[in-house]
């Protein structure tokens, strides 16, 4: 045998060609596309349909207060990838501002934006949330204190008492609002007795303290009341809305700085039954929308209030005085007597007083040895120089 017959006969034999066919090769892409996938490779999301929620806000359309509840909706538009459709209309499209809880609650509307203390006619202690002085908290610790220090779990049990079958949701801390829009500047609390005044909450039982006669007007409702002279005088909120509600047009003098309201934040509010029918996936995008509105409102609020405050002391001829300390001290003193009475008639009012109390011993402490004195340096930027 030559050496090249025997090379040839040690050469391993070729395996058998084998013929696939079409229909073995597709299944088995398809087990190997079923693989990736348990592997953690991206799937192709099928399309749902969206779930629809219908929304109304205790806000005028042109209110920058029902601007940043359409900006919480298309925050939550955006996130779910449009499997959640949010609209927001504005106050009095379904249901008057100061309906909006019950509609809410009975599924008229799947959901609302306004401020809790707009509810103080059905319990007052919901009122605690944004009326008086929180102890000395600002409205952002107030936010720590109701998702932090227990205040979520005493909102919720408050409304479940009112048999009001919501999910409420807190965010947006508000600016420090004025004690007043009037026809000539406030020097002593002697003159807000009689006053016909419009405020809500418990700023109603603090304004009647200091002798006013006080309406809670809606804010839509404030300025052409003020036209028709049905009101003397009037508080709403903050710069931009005091701006476009036309309060510059039925009075001159505004006087900032109160403890009336000075640590108030939005609510948002779902039906329950509305709400527990989403799932996990669009109950995490909402919170998380709540949040980022939050900030975002706060954002815009430091840009927005301070335009339309230098718009209309300058170009409005609005006069912005502060509130005198004695006028400031004698709401101190009222609230004092508002938190004994109604501590005595409502044991939920003082169940919250007394967890607000304790966060703010603690919290407020900290914050004021801790923060700086803002004003000593924009004096020392923008103030007059001497010489």
């Amino acid at each position: 045998m030559s050496e090249k017959d025997s090379q040839t006969d040690n050469k391993p034999a070729e395996k058998p060609k084998t013929k696939i066919s079409r229909r073995k090769f597709l299944g088995a892409a398809a087990a190997t596309a079923t693989g990736a996938t348990a592997l953690g490779f991206p799937a192709i999301a099928k399309a749902s349909t969206p779930v629809s929620l219908r929304f109304q806000s205790t806000w005028p359309a042109k209110d920058i207060f029902h601007e940043y509840a359409v900006d919480f909706a298309d925050k939550v538009n955006a996130m779910s990838g449009k499997e959640l459709k949010m609209e927001v209309l504005p106050a009095g499209a379904v249901v008057p501002a100061f309906g909006l809880l019950d509609a809410v609650s009975k599924g008229t509307l799947d959901g609302g934006h306004g401020v809790v203390a707009y509810w103080y006619g059905k319990n007052s202690a919901v009122a605690l949330w944004g009326s008086g002085p929180a102890f000395g908290m600002d409205p952002n610790m107030v936010l720590a204190w109701h998702y932090y220090g227990g205040g979520k779990e005493l909102l919720d049990d408050i409304y479940k008492d009112m048999n009001m079958d919501v999910v409420s949701m807190l965010y947006g801390p508000m600016p420090t609002q004025p004690f007043g829009w009037f026809k000539k500047p406030i020097t002593s609390a002697e003159q807000m007795k009689g006053l016909k005044f419009r405020t809500v909450g418990l700023a109603v039982d603090m304004y009647k303290d200091l002798g006013a006669a006080v309406n809670p007007l809606p804010g839509g409702e404030i300025v052409p009341a003020m036209d028709r002279g049905l009101l003397d005088a009037a508080e709403f909120n903050n710069a931009s809305s005091d701006n476009l509600l036309g309060f510059p047009d039925v009075a001159k003098v505004c006087m900032l700085q109160s403890f009336h309201q000075c640590s108030e934040q939005f609510e948002i509010l779902f039906n329950k039954k509305k709400y527990n029918t989403l799932n996990v996936e669009h109950k995490a995008i909402i919170k998380h929308a709540i949040e980022a509105a939050s900030a975002d409102m706060s954002w815009k609020a430091i840009d927005r209030y301070s335009k339309d405050y230098i718009d209309m002391s300058t170009k409005k001829g609005v006069k912005f005085y502060k509130t005198p300390d004695a006028i400031l001290k004698k709401q101190l003193q009222s609230w004092d007597n508002i938190m004994k009475t109604k501590s005595a008639e409502n044991p939920s009012f003082k169940k919250v007083l007394d967890s607000m109390r304790a966060f703010a011993q603690r919290s407020c402490r900290w914050q004021n040895d801790t923060n700086v004195d803002y004003k000593m340096a924009y004096n020392h930027f923008f103030g007059r120089k001497k010489g």
